[in-house]
């Protein structure tokens, strides 16, 4: 990775045998740079910064990538704001020159605030009507009360709302600088050939201060437990619990458990709970990292009836991880499972580029592959153990439940409150 003068890191990842190159813009801000007066600020700056820029509008951005037979988009996350575009590699300068000019030039015409804000209130109307979706804006809430991390990414009506042009414009030039800046390529370019572009269309763009953001603040010493009684055909839960931040030296591990115990369908919950006990139709864990904090996340729906039964045989699979050490069988599986997914993914331009992208913006060191999977290799049982042990605890539980709940001392009891 290059450093530039003006502070913007560049890094290019060569992948000769392509005949793509995805390019992303890497900016370090995102949900919890926001404070609850222009929550959901970076969610709106990211779909306007395709409404056009001071020499393109919107139909010529489009135009030029698709025209090319490429694709964009754009995303943002509670720490990353990221915009994409993947490219035939003839067409490595346009995607970089698109971008620059997106990212340094948006026109932010009030016309377009004003028609994007009224689409984002409707996305944030449309995922209220998602149970499946809005349980997790509960249980993040929950988890982080009062604060940045706990905010919903795309914002509330209200701070939608109030956020005006002059409050977009300064969040941007805030926020929008080479210091908080990586340009990353993957796919048919080289180092070279990046960097000459990137010289032309970002070298001019001025220094900055680096992002900071708000840490978290953990106050929880019980199990918490919030209900949104609604008549739907499912009852839609997230347990979250409190883990390991995305510089943990234990981090591999806990990716080990969480394949064991919910992100596959041989996965124990999956196996256990769908499979054996016909409890629900759908069950998966995910681990979210952060870089001062982290959650594990099991999200199911279920009939209301059967949902007491699900959370204690879900709590009992918690337990049971946190006393008794996984087989040596289920290890291997898991760690093969981990390695053919990193592998997968990293044959392709966008996901090689989405991957080495997000660590690098973080400031993660562990970015050679055989590293992580020697590292993934050294996982113990023991390891998955203590840290099942640290993380699955009565006190770390917060359950977010959607659905037409009439009575929760069940639900109480299963938790041990």
């Amino acid at each position: 990775m290059k450093v530039l003068e003006n502070g913007l890191k560049v890094m290019a990842e060569p992948m000769a045998h392509m005949e793509s190159v995805s390019i992303g813009i890497w900016l370090r801000v995102g949900g919890r740079y926001e404070n609850k007066y222009i929550s959901g600020i970076s969610h709106l700056l990211e779909h306007l910064l395709f409404k056009g820029t001071l020499k393109r509008d919107m139909m010529t951005i489009k135009q030029e990538i698709e025209g090319r037979g490429g694709s964009f988009n754009g995303f943002t996350s509670e720490e990353h704001t990221c915009y994409l575009v993947k490219v035939l590699a003839k067409d490595a300068e346009l995607g970089v020159d698109i971008l620059s000019d997106m990212v340094l030039n948006a026109k932010l015409d009030n016309s377009e605030i004003d028609k994007e804000k009224n689409v984002i209130i409707e996305e944030i109307n449309m995922y209220k009507d998602i149970p499946a979706h809005y349980v997790h804006e509960i249980l993040a809430e929950m988890m982080w009360p009062g604060q940045p991390l706990g905010q919903p990414l795309a914002g509330t009506v209200e701070s939608v709302k109030a956020i005006s042009r002059d409050d977009i414009v300064a969040y941007k030039n805030c926020y929008y600088n080479p210091s908080n800046m990586l340009l990353i390529g993957a796919g048919r370019i080289t180092a070279e050939e990046l960097e000459e572009h990137v010289v032309k269309y970002l070298l001019k763009a001025p220094k900055g201060l680096p992002s900071r953001y708000e840490k978290v603040a953990l106050r929880h010493d019980r199990p918490c437990l919030r209900i949104n009684v609604k008549q739907t055909e499912q009852t839609h839960i997230a347990i979250g619990l409190h883990a390991l931040d995305r510089f943990s030296p234990d981090r591999y591990a806990m990716s080990l458990l969480n394949i064991i115990l919910g992100a596959n369908m041989s996965s124990r919950l999956f196996h256990i709970v769908r499979d054996e006990m016909g409890l629900c139709y759908e069950i998966s864990s995910s681990v979210r990292r952060y870089e001062d904090c982290g959650a594990f996340v099991i999200s199911a729906g279920v009939e209301e009836k059967k949902l007491v039964s699900a959370l204690e045989v879900i709590l009992k699979e918690l337990t049971r991880v946190s006393r008794e050490a996984v087989s040596a069988e289920e290890m291997r599986r898991a760690k093969e499972y981990y390695k053919g997914q990193l592998l997968f993914a990293l044959e392709d331009t966008m996901s090689h580029m989405l991957w080495l992208g997000e660590k690098l913006i973080a400031g993660e060191k562990d970015i050679s592959v055989k590293d992580i999977l020697d590292r993934v290799e050294k996982v113990t049982q023991d390891d998955l153990m203590r840290i099942a042990q640290e993380i699955f605890r009565d006190a770390n539980l917060n359950l977010a439940a959607i659905g037409p709940i009439k009575d929760d001392s069940k639900i109480k009891n299963a938790l041990h409150f």
